[in-house]
């Protein structure tokens, strides 16, 4: 379906809504809880984290659902996204590529927050939200950032920056900043990394997939 329309379950708003994720395969994903868990429990788990943002997505209004995607679409891909490729290189120039396929106002979000719900980005996609702001951050925990919108997707404003050390969500908001953007900001979530983050975020969002999954799998995957 890569690169199809299919209908909303949402009416349209002024603001492309984007995923970017990679297809949850064993051994590809969320390594770093393994252990405890085995490649395929972290896959799992990876489905299960981006099934819960694939389905807060579609609660809300957008012009455009895009999956932005590292591998090829499966079973647990709903209906209601286009789905187009990762580009090449690091994470920074993969992030600039998918603003760049953007025509107006993006919100891209990643797929390691599934305590992420439709009433946390709704601000981010409220019909004013875009009246005198240029950009919306979401921080990590972790210091890096889980949500990014930009009301000109401009993909310099990504370029360059340092990915996946404790710094980067520091550096991309200053860049944000100091292109002159006035920057809003959503609130603080936990990435799934490790185990001890598979179990804080579970608790937070205990009626999702996520936490199913980890449910299930505690007794063989967790100690």
């Amino acid at each position: 379906m890569s690169g199809d329309r299919v209908r909303s379950t949402s009416a349209p708003g002024p603001t492309e809504l984007l995923v970017i994720a990679k297809e949850p395969v064993a051994g590809r994903v969320k390594t770093r809880l393994c252990p405890p868990f085995s490649p395929a429990e972290a896959a799992e788990l990876a489905a299960a984290s981006l099934a819960d943002t694939l389905e807060a997505v579609l609660a809300l209004p957008a012009r455009r659902r895009v999956l932005v995607l590292d591998g090829r679409p499966g079973p647990w891909l709903p209906p209601g996204f286009e789905v187009v490729p990762q580009s090449a290189g690091g994470l920074d120039e993969r992030l600039a590529a998918a603003f760049g396929g953007c025509r107006g106002p993006a919100l891209l979000v990643g797929m390691d927050t599934p305590q992420v719900t439709a009433a946390l980005l709704a601000p981010a996609l409220a019909p004013d939200a875009w009246e005198g702001t240029g950009a919306w951050f979401g921080p990590a925990e972790d210091g890096g950032f889980w949500a990014l919108g930009l009301a000109e997707p401009d993909p310099a404003l990504l370029r360059g920056v340092p990915m996946s050390v404790p710094e980067t969500g520091a550096v991309q908001r200053r860049r944000l900043v100091e292109a002159g953007l006035v920057v809003r900001d959503l609130p603080v979530l936990t990435d799934v990394d490790t185990a001890a983050d598979a179990h804080r975020v579970a608790s937070a969002a205990p009626g999702g997939r996520f936490a199913a999954a980890l449910g299930r799998l505690t007794g063989a995957g967790v100690r």
